[in-house]
């Protein structure tokens, strides 16, 4: 889950870690009273869940509160990267004179957490990384082991930075740990750190992604869950009825049950010449209406041509998928090609119950694939 940058600083501010004075905005008036409050330059940010805010026109600097009261007339209201515009963060524009960059996130290849320091923040890290790998310090930790002052100190040395710049930037990268390791973090970002003329070390923006499967431990957010702003509606459906859903760019609908087997199915789609038009994973012992509304979800897509439906059964009943694949047809209007591959619990009963209603079960899941393609008119025979 995703916070907007406001939220991360709010978390960040409770460490010790400073950020620039403001709070959000929902109106030009807001906006113009904040702006009067800080009575110096301000900067407008659009509060949207997406990266590359700033090159799509969400953050404009204002000098005064009248300025910034017609910025927020631009901003709100618009969309950014298809997002809608409904909230703005002002802040006090700040002095600086120089952009760092650091974060804690997970390398999931070695599956420990790995920290990343960089003295040229403001910019991807993905440039910098290309551009001048060199100016990256990584540092992989185990999360028993943690990160400390010390550690993150060690780091730090290697920019040959002053001795009071050093100190300042580690304590920050163990900060960052701190919060990643508290808030189940998949990742903690600050980009840029600045410093100001004053010498001080703030937070200019801020990023905080938390792990889905962790919410119930930070009951503040799990009312937030439920929706999100970058969700496509389809997205935003599956996640009321509880279905994990992941559109994609493709045109052939995948449904199954585990995450590893529907990504199998993907690749395989992949592998015959077709692209996924979906990840849907109906999860294990998954009942009739479950999947009728998953097949449902899958076939409203007006890209998808033809659906792979790709059962492994464990506690999931192959007689119960076949019963939810027949009431989602015959719910749907229009008739989109399916192919079927049931294997496991019951599976002589479901393939039945599907071959009572005129629908093959194919013996593998390569040849499902190779038949819904033919079908969708994707591959040719």
């Amino acid at each position: 889950m995703k916070l907007s940058e406001y939220e991360a600083k709010e978390i960040l501010s409770k460490y010790g870690l400073a950020v620039p004075a403001g709070r959000i905005a929902t109106s030009p008036a807001e906006v113009q009273t904040i702006a009067a409050e800080i009575g110096k330059p301000v900067v407008i940010k659009a509060q949207v869940l997406v990266s590359g805010r700033g090159k799509a026109g969400g953050i404009i600097f204002a000098d005064d509160p009248q300025a910034a009261t017609d910025a927020a007339s631009k901003l709100l209201g618009s969309r950014i990267k298809d997002i809608p515009v409904e909230t703005l963060l002002v802040e006090e524009k700040l002095d600086l004179v120089d952009q760092l960059y650091a974060s804690v996130t997970i390398d999931r290849q070695e599956r420990k957490y790995i920290v990343l320091l960089s003295t040229s923040g403001g910019v991807d890290i993905e440039e910098v990384a290309h551009a001048t790998p060199d100016k990256i310090l990584r540092s992989w930790v185990d999360p028993q082991g943690g990160f400390d002052s010390d550690a993150a100190r060690a780091m730090v040395k290697q920019f040959g930075l002053s001795p009071d710049d050093t100190g300042k930037f580690a304590e920050i990268a163990a900060i960052l740990f701190r919060v990643a390791m508290d808030y189940d973090a998949e990742l903690v970002e600050l980009n840029p750190l600045v410093k100001t003329s004053s010498g001080e070390f703030m937070a200019a923006d801020a990023r905080i992604i938390i792990d889905d499967n962790a919410i119930f431990r930070h009951p503040e957010f799990e009312d937030r869950d439920a929706v999100r702003a970058e969700d496509t509606p389809r997205e935003a459906e599956a996640r009321r009825q509880g279905l994990a859903y992941v559109e994609l760019d493709g045109n052939i609908g995948i449904i199954g049950n585990g995450a590893g087997l529907v990504m199998a199915t993907m690749d395989l789609v992949s592998v015959f010449g077709g692209r996924a038009a979906n990840f849907l994973d109906i999860g294990g012992g998954a009942q009739v209406d479950v999947i009728k509304n998953g097949l449902l979800l899958v076939m409203s897509k007006p890209e998808v041509k033809g659906v792979l439906i790709n059962i492994l059964g464990g506690i999931t009943r192959c007689d119960i998928v076949a019963e939810g694949i027949i009431q989602g047809l015959n719910a749907f209007t229009e008739k989109k090609p399916i192919a079927v591959r049931l294997m496991g619990t019951n599976e002589e009963e479901g393939a039945r119950i599907l071959g009572e209603a005129g629908i093959d079960v194919c013996p593998d899941m390569e040849t499902a694939a190779q038949q819904v393609l033919k079908k969708s008119g994707e591959v040719k025979s």
